[in-house]
């Protein structure tokens, strides 16, 4: 048997048309194509499947062949070619075991151009190879037609920002750099500029920035019309944590000139990394708290407000609480002792009851909010539900 195998590694089929692969049968193939060719025209491999489907119908008209004929598609996975060499296989092994001959197979492969022919090997440990045919479509070569294609390419707008944009900042460098000079300005400072503006846009467009940036505006537009409580809680949460930095920062500053100043005196000139980051810690560990008990408790009441509220959610302030506690004890151990800004370091024993606290209260918190869930599933619908009840009777 000789079968007719086109191939679409990165499953443009599947996802631009919802087929189910692997696709077997002449009539099957066919109906793929034809969704596929409605769905994107100018698919390549629209044309890879109607290929097979010439080759297969070729193959039968052959009076010389006396051996049967089947067509089958199959694809990969729009991921890495591992994974999309990985699903060709298996759906290889798919369609031999829907063949139901006892003849030997042998695989006519077509494909669209070289990517998809890296999978050959893969074919090849499964089923021989009689031949590869890549379908090339042919083009108008006139003026007309790269006209055409350049009108085509520069009205997408992913295209035109892609290419018009870095292409017209690079133009704008001369003029630049002649009004610069007019200006008694150095050529090198608009070049730099220039420069910077073509790096960061090439950084903002090959991480996909502008998709992450959509997707926040988006969230924080659905946020505001839908009367988030997260909305305020998250902007003085971040108030809260900007404050504490800055508490951070300064106490830590006071803390290095109060040790250089006691340098005379027997002290170390120079704090240690893990007493500075005991300082900062320490000074800032307060509002970083408040920040995360303000935005746990507007998620919490946001969930209770859209009727998903459950208990557990009301570890969050107290695990937030319990964290604190235990970096504020362990980074009060760490510090060093500098009278002048009024820093002295923790004893032992208040670092012990310090993370004896912070574990308390996280493990009671779960203890208690477990035990609340287990009697009042629908947490603090259950009133809710009794006055449902009632009405009903």
């Amino acid at each position: 048997m000789i079968l007719v195998l086109p191939v679409d590694l990165d499953d443009d089929l599947g996802r631009k048309t919802g087929v189910r692969t692997p696709v077997i049968g002449r009539d099957a193939v066919e109906e793929a194509a034809v969704k596929l060719a409605t769905a994107d025209p100018e698919d390549s491999d629209v044309n890879v499947l109607f290929q097979a489907i010439n080759a297969y119908e070729d193959l039968l008209a052959d009076p010389t062949l006396d051996e049967e004929v089947a067509v089958a598609a199959v694809t990969g996975v729009n991921e890495s070619d591992v994974k999309a060499n990985r699903a060709v296989g298996e759906e290889i092994d798919t369609v031999l075991a829907a063949l139901s001959t006892g003849e030997e197979v042998r695989a006519i492969v077509i494909t669209d151009g070289a990517q998809d022919e890296s999978v050959l090997p893969v074919i090849r440990s499964r089923v021989p190879l009689d031949g590869v045919r890549r379908v090339v479509v042919r083009q108008a070569q006139d003026l007309e037609s790269i006209y055409y294609t350049m009108k085509q390419v520069l009205s997408d707008p992913e295209t035109r920002g892609t290419i018009l944009i870095p292409l017209g900042v690079l133009l704008l460098v001369y003029p630049f750099s002649v009004i610069a000079g007019m200006m008694n300005l150095p050529g090198a400072v608009v070049v730099g500029a220039i420069s910077t503006l073509l790096g960061l846009y090439s950084l903002w467009r090959g991480l996909g920035l502008e998709e992450a940036v959509d997707e926040v505006a988006e969230r924080a537009r659905t946020s505001l019309y839908a009367g988030r409580v997260t909305i305020v809680t998250y902007l003085v949460a971040a108030t809260l944590l900007v404050i504490g930095g800055v508490q951070g920062i300064e106490t830590l500053g006071a803390a290095e000139r109060a040790a250089a100043a006691g340098a005379g005196g027997g002290a170390d000139a120079a704090l240690s990394v893990t007493q500075r980051l005991a300082v900062f810690v320490h000074a800032s560990v307060r509002w970083a708290a408040a920040a995360g008990i303000t935005s746990s408790l507007g998620q919490v009441t946001d969930e209770y407000l859209a009727g998903r509220f459950r208990w557990r959610y009301l570890n969050a302030p107290f695990y937030v609480v319990a964290i604190a506690i235990v970096l504020y004890g362990v980074s009060g151990y760490f510090l060093p002792g500098l009278p002048p800004i009024g820093t002295a370091p923790l004893s032992l024993t208040r670092l012990a009851l310090a993370l004896t606290a912070g574990t308390l209260l996280g493990v009671l918190s779960t203890l208690t909010f477990a035990v609340a869930e287990s009697r009042f599933p629908q947490g603090g619908d259950g009133d809710g539900d009794r006055e449902g009840e009632a009405g009903a009777v």
